[in-house]
């Protein structure tokens, strides 16, 4: 299975330097998910991070981003939505109901199916699904390797999601509630929940 690593929705002072030791400690999949925040801010921290690391994150705003730092891909949060004009690199799509699945992996690389849980970073986000829909799901082949389980994901959620044939998973709270942004500037806890998801998921 694929581990996603997605990042806190809004930036921080240690972020940079959290992120360049998941990346030392093997990290291959980062989405930059800052909603509605300035460019500049993205730019910013991108240009803190080691350059070798560009090619394995996507963003998810500031698509420019993405020809001008060497970035892995774009990914749209609006299932429906176009890519910006005359783009030709990886897409991929968050998908917030079942009906559209198979038409949304048609036109992506891969497919973020959510909410499966509540969100543990947006706690307004609940989930969309219930365990039979999923199951059901499964069985029709909507779920295959190219959909990630989005929402509410945890290291105890990752054996349901191989079972139900996901072919990877998003985590952002789960790492993200390991680091108190305003009190912490020590950040083991993350890295070792960071190996506990990398081995789960192998």
């Amino acid at each position: 299975m694929k581990l996603v690593i997605m990042s806190k929705p809004t930036f921080f002072v240690e972020e940079d330097k959290i992120l360049a030791t998941l990346f030392d400690e093997g990290m291959d999949s980062l989405h930059l998910f800052k909603p509605g925040s300035s460019p500049l801010y993205a730019e910013r921290l991108l240009s803190l991070l080691p350059d070798e690391y560009y090619k394995r994150i996507t963003v998810h705003e500031h698509f420019y981003l993405k020809s001008e730092y060497g970035l892995e891909g774009i990914h749209l949060d609006d299932a429906t939505a176009a890519p910006p004009g005359g783009y030709r690199g990886r897409v991929g799509r968050t998908c917030r109901d079942l009906s559209l699945l198979k038409e949304m992996k048609r036109k992506s690389n891969y497919v973020f199916l959510g909410n499966l849980f509540d969100c543990i970073e947006m706690k307004g986000e609940k989930a969309n699904f219930n365990m039979a829909e999923l199951e059901a799901a499964s069985r029709r082949g909507l779920i295959d390797r190219h959909v990630y389980a989005l929402g509410g994901m945890s290291l105890d959620h990752v054996r349901m999601a191989r079972d139900l044939g996901f072919g990877g998973v998003v985590i952002c709270g789960d790492l993200w509630k390991r680091f108190d942004i305003h009190s912490q500037s020590d950040f083991k806890d993350i890295i070792t929940h960071f190996e506990r998801l990398r081995k789960a998921v192998d």
